[in-house]
């Protein structure tokens, strides 16, 4: 059991290994793997490049699970990251990246993720769902409120109540979904192999004049003073945004069963699965469709759609469209389950509301947390700025990867004595890598989004005044009471 130093309650470890393999494959498996092919021909040219950049990608993410599973074995607390952070660093870092998840990265991947959901139920009901309700122009912004929000929003609220119910139902629903998404993924790559007519000779191709819609000049193959890193660069952040995700199983670690054991096993099995799942379906994609086909596919479409076509016709259309519905419901469930421990850790230390740290006495889950996360990615869903602040926090969102990771070298140096029951493979090697890489794409950021990365870098320095804030009034009730 987690010890909970607001309330006798206590949390669950409800989740099995098999519920915590598939939060972690729910989490990461979402839209990526069957939109970000098109992008990344654009970005890279070939499909050998296409396919490196997603084994590199699955190499930094499984480098970075390495050294997950050993911090996440050795501290299996609710808050994960958070916990890593403030035991290395101090409250401030970690109070820094709790905010960057409430404020931004987890409601606004939420808010992003259920409006997806609506945009696929549109597709799947033949355009009939979208309707203006509301247009208006603030200060020379356009804002439009349409039917999709509110289905959006009426998504975050049905799963935000699903998941007020115990862990353990939460973590069998996560188990369901993550089954459909593994069934769909292998159905388009077998189909492609067995029924697309397909030819391997795809593979010695490069992209010469796709459509390549929507990819900007500075990072596409081939345009005039585009260089190939710039190419890769952003071919490798294309992908590592379909990893995205590995890394949340340690945020619900308080209420994994045996966690020093199926955590890590969790961790790393689950990312090997998903690099051989994404490699898989990427070489169908291409076995199907030459590379110039594959960058002309529209951005309102996915080459998985494309590829399915081939071999099922007209009912492609409404398999892919059923599909990326379940799995965008998989993901926001998921998303849902795991961020509500990150605002539930920091209140146990008096850094956010004290309500937000409490526990429903009948199922044992941080409702009132998971309640104002599901309000302020309601918010941001209305709001549509969802995309553009995820888009900014996507730079701040490495840095603290990076920091996490740069932890276990703070705990081997100053408790070394402090029981492991799992030692990182490979160290230090393998998270000097993923430091070495993620420094790389920090720098590679900077320098094509300058703005964006700045941008994240401010919004989650506005966090500082409300944790001075708070700090001082915890400090002001202890003193009190």
């Amino acid at each position: 059991m987690a010890s909970n130093s607001i309330d006798k309650v206590t949390l669950v470890r409800g989740l099995g290994f098999l519920a915590a393999i598939s939060i972690i494959i729910g989490n990461v498996v979402g839209t990526g793997v069957f939109l970000k092919a098109r992008v990344m021909t654009c970005n890279v040219g070939t499909p050998g490049w296409v396919l490196a950049a997603w084994i590199a990608a699955g190499i930094l993410s499984l480098a970075g699970a390495l050294t997950y599973a050993e911090l996440s074995a050795m501290k299996p607390e609710a808050g994960g990251e958070y916990v890593f952070l403030r035991d290395a660093y101090g409250r401030v870092s970690s109070f820094l990246y709790g905010w960057m998840q409430i404020f931004i990265a987890k409601t606004g991947s939420q808010a992003s993720v259920a409006v997806a959901f609506a945009i696929f139920l549109n597709d799947f009901l033949g355009g009939g769902l979208k309707q203006t309700l509301f247009q208006t122009n603030v200060f020379g912004f356009e804002y439009e409120l349409t039917s999709l929000q509110i289905v959006a929003v009426m998504m975050i609220v049905i799963i935000t109540t699903i998941n007020c119910a115990s862990v353990v139902f939460s973590g069998q629903l996560a188990t369901y979904f993550t089954i459909i998404k593994i069934a769909l993924i292998l159905l388009v790559g077998f189909g492609a192999f067995f029924l697309g007519g397909g030819d391997f000779a795809h593979f010695a191709q490069s992209n010469t004049g796709g459509a390549c819609e929507g990819v900007a000049d500075s990072v596409r193959y081939g345009v005039a003073g585009t260089t190939f890193m710039a190419g890769f660069g952003a071919a490798m952040l294309g992908a590592l945004w379909g990893y995205d995700g590995w890394n949340n199983l340690t945020l619900i670690a308080g209420e994994v069963k045996n966690p020093q054991r199926n955590i890590p096993l969790a961790l790393i099995g689950g990312t090997i699965l998903i690099i051989l799942l994404y490699v898989f379906v990427n070489v169908a994609y291409f076995y199907v469709l030459d590379p110039t086909q594959v960058a002309s596919v529209s951005k309102d479409s996915s080459v998985a759609r494309e590829v399915a076509v081939r071999f099922l016709g007209a009912g492609a259309l409404v398999l892919m469209t059923a599909g990326l519905m379940a799995s965008s419901v998989g993901t926001l469930h998921t998303s849902i389950l795991t961020g509500a421990r990150v605002p539930y850790a920091m209140a146990q230390d008096g850094v956010m509301f004290k309500s937000m740290g409490k526990l429903s006495e009948g199922t044992r889950v941080p409702v009132i947390a998971l309640v104002v996360q599901g309000i302020w990615a309601c918010v941001l869903c209305v709001s549509g700025s969802f995309d553009t602040l995820t888009d900014y926090v996507i730079f701040g969102s490495w840095i603290f990867y990076a920091l996490v990771t740069s932890s276990i070298f703070v705990f081997r140096r100053k408790y070394p004595d402090l029981e492991r029951p799992y030692k990182a493979f490979g160290y230090p090697i393998v998270p000097i890598l993923f430091l070495l890489v993620a420094g790389w794409l920090l720098i590679n950021t900077i320098w094509t989004s300058p703005t964006q990365s700045f941008a994240g870098i401010i919004l989650i320095l506005l966090g500082l005044p409300v944790y001075y804030y708070l700090t001082k009034k915890t400090e002001a009730e202890i003193q009190n009471s």
